[in-house]
C-alpha cells in the first residue's frame, strides 16, 4: 500500500513504527494533503489531528506512543511514566500519555494526554533513544517529584541503579541541573548511600534510623561472601566485629526461606560470625530498641561506642 511513496517517507515510517505527523510530510516528499487523503480513502489511518499511521489495524503500543509524542509537536519528547514505560523502570503500562513540551509552546488539552512543560527540554531530552524521550535519569528525577513517600523513592532510585540502567553520579548530575525538586536535599544524600550498597527502602531506614542515627559503625552493604560454594551477600554486615544484620522486608517468611535463613546463619556462625535479623516493623516503628540491641552485640567483639541517642529515642537509652 505504500509502494509509491517517497523514499524518504518510507525511511521515515520505518524509523517511526509506520506512523508520520503532517507537519513532517513536505520535508519527507508527502504533498501537503496526501496524507489526509490517504486516510479518507481508507488506505491510512488517523491517529491524532495531524497525525497519520500508514496501516489500517489497530496499531501497537510503539506506534501509539510515537504518535502521542509527534501530535505534541516537533520539540516534544515522552516523559514521566511513559517515558519510564519504554525504560522498562514501571512494570505495567503507563495509563496516561505524557509529553514534554517547551514551556514557550502553547499546546490544547488532548483527552488521554498528560502535557508537562520545561524550560530545560533540551537538556532533558536523550539524544539517542527513540521515541523521543528524557534520558532515563530526568524520568527518574520525574518520577521521584511525584512520589507519594520517600520509601517510593529510594526504591524506584536503588531498583535502576541495581539493574544498573543508571548509577549514582549520572543521577546526582541531573539532580544538580535542577533546582526545584520535591525532596531535593532527602535524594543527594540518599545516593550516596545507594552508591554503598543500599538496595530497598528498608535497607536506607536502617542505615538512616538505626546506624547513622545511633553512631553505630559504619558497615559494607550487600557485602560478598562465599558459602558452601555458592556467592552470596550479606545486607550489612561490620567487618571488623565479625557482625551480620540481615534485613527482611517481607510480612511473611515461607519454610523454605526460613530453613535456607537458618543454615546460612549456622553456616556464618561456624565462622565466628554473629547474625542479627530485623524486619520492617523492628527497624520502621522500633529503630532505637534495635540499633540498642545491634550496638550492645557489637560491643561484645570489641566496638567502643558510643552509642547515641536521637531524638526518638526514650530517656531509658541515656
Amino acid at each position: 500500500m505504500t509502494y509509491r511513496l517517497p523514499p524518504e517517507c518510507l525511511r521515515l515510517l520505518r524509523l517511526q513504527c509506520g506512523v508520520i505527523a503532517s507537519w513532517q510530510a513536505e520535508p519527507a516528499g508527502l504533498g501537503p494533503r496526501r496524507a489526509e487523503a490517504l486516510a479518507h480513502a481508507g488506505r491510512w489511518r488517523r491517529l491524532h489531528y495531524g497525525v497519520y499511521a500508514a496501516f489500517t489495524g489497530e496499531p501497537p503500543r510503539h506506534a501509539i506512543l510515537w504518535a502521542a509524542v509527534l501530535r505534541a509537536g516537533p520539540q516534544a519528547i515522552l516523559s514521566h511514566e511513559t517515558a519510564a514505560e519504554l525504560d522498562g523502570l514501571l512494570d505495567q503500562r503507563s495509563r496516561l500519555l505524557h509529553v514534554t513540551i517547551p514551556h514557550a509552546q502553547r499546546l490544547r488539552p488532548i483527552a488521554g494526554f498528560a502535557i508537562h512543560r520545561s524550560m530545560r527540554i533540551l537538556e532533558a531530552r536523550d539524544p539517542v533513544l527513540r521515541p523521543p524521550r528524557t534520558t532515563i535519569e530526568e524520568t527518574l528525577l520525574d518520577l521521584a517529584h511525584e512520589a507519594t513517600t520517600f520509601d517510593d523513592v529510594i526504591s524506584l532510585l536503588a531498583r535502576a541503579c541495581q539493574r544498573r540502567i543508571t548509577y549514582p553520579p549520572l543521577l546526582r548530575q541531573s539532580l544538580e541541573m535542577r533546582a526545584r525538586l520535591r525532596w531535593r536535599t532527602e535524594i543527594m544524600l540518599a545516593l550516596g548511600d545507594v552508591a554503598e550498597g543500599v538496595h530497598s527502602p528498608l535497607e536506607y531506614r536502617y542505615v538512616r534510623d538505626v546506624e547513622r542515627a545511633h553512631g553505630l559503625p559504619a558497615a559494607k552493604r550487600q557485602a560478598h561472601a562465599v558459602q558452601g560454594g555458592r556467592k552470596l551477600f550479606r545486607d550489612v554486615h561490620y567487618r571488623q566485629y565479625g557482625v551480620v544484620v540481615e534485613l527482611d522486608g517481607q510480612a511473611s517468611h515461607p519454610a523454605e526461606r526460613r530453613l535456607l535463613d537458618n543454615r546460612r546463619d549456622n553456616a556464618a556462625a561456624a565462622r565466628g560470625l554473629i547474625t542479627l535479623r530485623y524486619g520492617w516493623a523492628d527497624v520502621t516503628e522500633r529503630p532505637c530498641e534495635t540499633a540498642r540491641e545491634v550496638a550492645s552485640v557489637l560491643s561484645t567483639r570489641g566496638w567502643p561506642g558510643p552509642f547515641r541517642r536521637c531524638r526518638r529515642c526514650p530517656p531509658r537509652f541515656s
